[in-house]
């Protein structure tokens, strides 16, 4: 009988004090993440989001299958993040969007592309050290 008593308590124990850190900390680095990266959705909602954004725009094309992707998809993201608004960020998985991998003519996986107006103005394939992601984006901005 305690069992099931001392699961509900490790159940709450963890959620009580993650709720006070939620406003304070690092919730600035976390918000700014997710208010400069997101997953897109269908081919309208790049055209909207991407194609369409007044901001420059780094599309982080991958898979899940993809080991380099899951190292350089974070990396990139905590460096667009660091931007603070001035460039976002859009991932595409290609098996979910296999139509943008053709049109954008992904060949290989992580293909990160620099979009301006529209308009893909810069691209790297393969991993990047964060000196190369920062010069990568600071040329995007224009910084």
């Amino acid at each position: 009988r305690t069992l099931p008593l001392q699961g509900q308590r490790m159940l709450s124990v963890p959620l009580a004090p993650r709720a006070p850190l939620v406003p304070h900390g690092k919730a600035f680095g976390t918000s700014a993440s997710c208010r400069s990266t997101f997953n897109v959705q269908d081919g309208s909602d790049f055209q909207d989001r991407v194609v369409n954004n007044p901001k420059p725009v780094v599309v982080d094309f991958h898979a899940q299958w993809c080991g380099p992707c899951k190292i350089l998809g974070p990396r990139l993201e905590k460096m667009v993040a660091k931007q603070e608004g001035k460039v976002l960020m859009a991932k595409v998985d290609i098996d979910d969007h296999t139509d943008l991998a053709i049109e954008y003519e992904v060949s290989a996986v992580p293909t990160v592309l620099a979009m301006k107006n529209g308009d893909v103005v810069d691209k790297f394939v393969g991993i990047k050290d964060e000196d190369q992601l920062e010069a990568f984006l600071k040329k995007l901005i224009g910084a």
